[in-house]
């Protein structure tokens, strides 16, 4: 079984069309547009999580424990 890595560099349309399995965690996580029909192919281009969750006021570390608790493996880059 290989890991399931959680690039918080990639956009969230690029997390999402690798990975259907992201959508679902990240309306969990407060992300409850990404539902929405066209929210994935406009917003999602651009948008990463951290900006995302910067954007709607979201925890950022609760968003990395649900994706954890989801066996997803956290990957980010320290700038």
């Amino acid at each position: 079984m290989s890991d399931k890595i959680l690039d918080l560099n990639l956009t969230v349309y690029e997390l999402c069309t690798s990975d259907s399995g992201i959508i679902p965690i990240l309306a969990e996580a407060g992300f409850t547009d990404i539902t929405k029909p066209g929210m994935l192919a406009t917003a999602g281009r651009f948008m990463t999580i951290p900006k995302g969750a910067a954007l709607k006021k979201l925890d950022l570390e609760n968003i990395k424990l649900i994706f954890a608790r989801h066996g997803y493996i956290v990957k980010e880059e320290k700038k």
